[in-house]
């Protein structure tokens, strides 16, 4: 086999991955994992991993720096957000707001104490990794009996965050779903040949057009038959909207914008990149700001989910983060990694996830085979850089 193929194989390797574990599942639960609900139920239950993925690629860029305190901080802002819809019945719009303030706050004193104290990261967030599991428990002891505060009186945030966009029927096409995946197909295509022709204009290296064509068409039959799915359970999710928009918002940042590039350029070498002038304490200071307002948005997602706010809220939820990004081809190192990889690797933990619940799988053998997972990738990110290096 050529070196070409092999280089596509290598850059494909998790997608690949992801194709044959979810046709395994498919074929263990006898086509159950092929139903349109599961597709819907893929989305929804996994749509807290994309979102804090997400912060956590732009942490990770910077070094191999994470965030252990994600998880506990979803508890501790479902508790708070309980507090102010349930106990206080302050307006969804207000309360919401102030979530966000509570988390842009914890933000800025986190990037703080990483950035301009030099506490080592992991020690900062594994401080909130303690204080805010036990500090959203007390909250929540302290103002309901049964230590869960419930969001069912709340049909506004539930609808926003966990309802479905012009909802039909279980089984009757939503038109609307079908028609924004054939739309999104036709923009895809675009984008993909536009790219092309840009990069021949300026004379860089370009795919070849029949490479262009099969990613295409493989990215269209993808896009279709999600679509297709989607319109039969119901509808498109108002939570695949927000995971849409910030994959989208975050792609762009990190590929087209100068900050993007400083993340990359300072994972990379972060004492030549403050020696050309960037500014690197304002870089990780943004960075764990940035996590913190997304760890906001993910507990909106989770608490309209499950329609209350309770203890046992984001446990192990920074674990699927970090695994989603190191599955997703995210260095451990810093310095690499793209927010389609980390979408990649997103997708295979929930993947994984929900055939593993379908199939019956007890949780603790779950960890072991999403441990064995991580494992491996670090082991490939690992054996590539070496590959790399020596050519």
């Amino acid at each position: 086999m050529s070196n070409k193929y092999l280089d596509v194989l290598k850059k494909n390797a998790m997608l690949i991955v992801l194709v044959l574990v979810f046709i395994f599942f498919t074929i263990m639960t006898k086509g159950q994992m092929f139903e349109p609900m599961q597709f819907n139920a893929l989305i929804t239950q996994n749509a807290y991993v994309f979102v804090l993925a997400t912060g956590m690629l732009m942490c990770m860029l910077t070094g191999g720096n994470i965030d252990l305190s994600c998880g506990s901080f979803v508890c501790f802002l479902g508790a708070i957000g309980g507090i102010l819809m349930c106990v206080k019945n302050l307006s969804p719009g207000v309360s919401i707001a102030l979530m966000l303030l509570v988390g842009v706050i914890y933000g800025c004193v986190l990037g703080f104490l990483i950035a301009y104290v030099n506490i080592p990261p992991w020690i900062a967030t594994l401080a909130g990794y303690l204080a805010f599991r036990g500090w959203g428990t007390a909250l929540l002891s302290a103002n309901s009996s049964t230590g869960s505060l419930s969001f069912a009186t709340q049909p506004t945030f539930l609808s926003i965050f966990s309802g479905k966009i012009f909802s039909t029927p279980m089984g009757q096409l939503n038109v609307v779903c079908f028609v924004t995946g054939i739309v999104a197909s036709a923009l895809v295509v675009v984008v993909n040949f536009l790219t092309r022709a840009n990069k021949v204009k300026k004379g860089y290296e370009a795919d070849s057009l029949i490479s262009v064509i099969v990613k295409s068409v493989l990215a269209v039959a993808a896009i279709l038959l999600f679509a297709y799915k989607l319109a039969m359970s119901g509808g498109i999710p108002t939570v695949l909207i927000w995971v849409v928009v910030i994959v989208l918002i975050y792609s762009f940042i990190t590929s087209k914008t100068n900050l993007g590039r400083y993340f990359y350029t300072i994972g990379g070498n972060a004492e030549a990149t403050r020696l050309s002038g960037v500014d690197t304490k304002k870089i990780m200071f943004f960075a764990y700001l940035n996590m913190a307002v997304l760890t906001a948005i993910t507990t909106y997602i989770v608490t309209a989910r499950f329609q209350a706010a309770n203890s046992t809220a984001g446990t192990n939820y920074e674990m699927d983060a970090i695994a989603a990004c190191v599955v997703g081809g995210v260095s451990a190192y810093g310095g690499s990694g793209k927010v389609f990889g980390m979408v990649i690797g997103a997708t295979l933990i929930g993947v994984i996830n929900l055939g593993m619940s379908l199939t019956g799988v007890d949780a603790n053998w779950q960890k072991i085979v999403k441990g064995v997972v991580l494992l491996a990738a670090v082991v490939f990110d690992i054996f590539a850089a070496k590959k790399n290096a020596t050519k």
